[in-house]
């Protein structure tokens, strides 16, 4: 017996270095011993170790495609205080991560003033996405809008929007922290406009709808960017002082007061 089991080893050595499997070879032999003393059938032996190696892949594939999206952190929803921010519904944070949205190519819009939360739970959201085998890119809004500015002064917009698309989710974080030139703002609308009801976004604004137009300097096109996200889109309202500020004496920061004043 000693003979041909050294000879199937040599094999399956062989055939997972062909496979670029090596986790199939370690995964058989850490089996194996288990499948004989459970007396597995073939089957289950096998599907225990393709399984190990499948498991392994995605995994290896979340951390490359979160690694590529580019995240300022990696947060989780388990790390996020809901009790702080009694204004995000667990229950609804917790039924997006799940998915569908991704699938209907709708949109997540996080609006609320600095520090409640907004660019923590974009941010789970898209981790989330990217564990489950979508493709995510992140960058706050200057961040988008210098990337199209670059690709329009080469003449290569349209190819640029083009791959964008294949992406099934981008996170725009920090919409209305700066205004926008004409030009800026054209460019946004683009972004937004060749996502519509094709791949989604999730977006976070300190600002309420309202008062886009002072960011894009445009009531016009302010309008019909609002138009295009919100159709297919959740939009939840954060509330409620800087969770960064808890251990100060500060209670409340400039645009959340002015923003409870506009109330």
């Amino acid at each position: 017996m000693g003979a041909p089991q050294t000879q199937a080893v040599k094999e399956l050595e062989y055939y997972t270095r062909a496979l670029k499997a090596p986790r199939i070879r370690e995964a058989a032999a850490r089996l194996a011993e288990q499948a004989r003393a459970e007396n597995w059938t073939h089957e289950d032996y096998l599907a225990a170790v393709l399984g190990r190696e499948v498991a392994a892949r995605e995994a290896s594939g979340a951390n490359i495609r979160i690694r590529a999206a580019s995240f300022p952190a990696r947060k989780t929803l388990t790390d996020f205080n809901f009790d702080h921010q009694p204004a995000a519904d667990r229950g609804q944070i917790h039924r997006l991560a799940a998915g569908a949205y991704l699938t209907e190519a709708g949109n997540i819009v996080l609006l609320g003033p600095p520090g409640t939360g907004k660019t923590h739970l974009a941010t789970a959201l898209g981790i989330t996405a990217a564990e489950h085998g979508t493709r995510v890119l992140f960058d706050t809004a200057t961040g988008w809008v210098t990337r199209l500015t670059a690709a329009h002064a080469l003449g290569k917009l349209p190819a640029e929007l083009r791959r964008l698309r294949r992406y099934g989710l981008l996170v725009i974080d920090e919409v209305g922290y700066l205004p926008f030139e004409a030009e800026a703002a054209n460019l946004f609308f683009q972004l937004v406009a060749s996502r519509y009801e094709h791949a989604s976004i999730i977006l976070t604004s300190n600002l309420p709808f309202s008062r886009w137009g002072e960011v894009f300097g445009d009531q016009a096109v302010a309008a019909a960017m609002i138009d295009r996200i919100v159709h297919h889109a959740e939009v939840i309202t954060l509330k409620g002082t800087s969770y960064r500020l808890r251990h100060t004496e500060i209670d409340t920061l400039p645009s959340a007061a002015a923003e409870n004043q506009a109330h």
